[in-house]
């Protein structure tokens, strides 16, 4: 299991090293600057949860977490909690665990499919 946490340290998830990560050209993510690590919910515990802030927009079936303390972008999570996938923001995790995982590319802004 690894951490990964926001800047003040009152969001705190864990979960197994990811393999790979996304990085998504969406208009969102791009302004985010996030990397994205998939995971089930299961697979996914918050060792810390202070408050955050939630930001949904478009279709509204996302919400994307941010500190409400130090701002930083957590996760998304799906409104629709039927649905076993979630994102943690990657860049959030140790260096060396983060350099350890392949960066894939994702055309979110056109395509919907990975440029790799």
């Amino acid at each position: 299991m690894v951490e990964a946490t926001c800047h003040c340290g009152a969001v705190c998830i864990a979960m197994d090293a990811p393999e790979t990560v996304t990085d998504c050209n969406c208009s969102i993510c791009r302004r985010y600057g996030v990397l994205w690590a998939y995971y089930p919910l299961a697979q996914v515990r918050f060792v810390e949860c202070g408050p955050t802030d939630i930001y949904m927009w478009d279709d509204r079936s996302l919400e994307f977490h941010r500190c409400a303390g130090c701002g930083c972008v957590t996760h998304w999570s799906a409104v629709d909690k039927g649905r076993d996938k979630m994102a943690v923001n990657a860049r959030l995790l140790s260096p060396d665990v983060l350099a350890a995982a392949r960066v894939r590319r994702l055309d979110g802004a056109h395509t919907g499919t990975y440029l790799d």
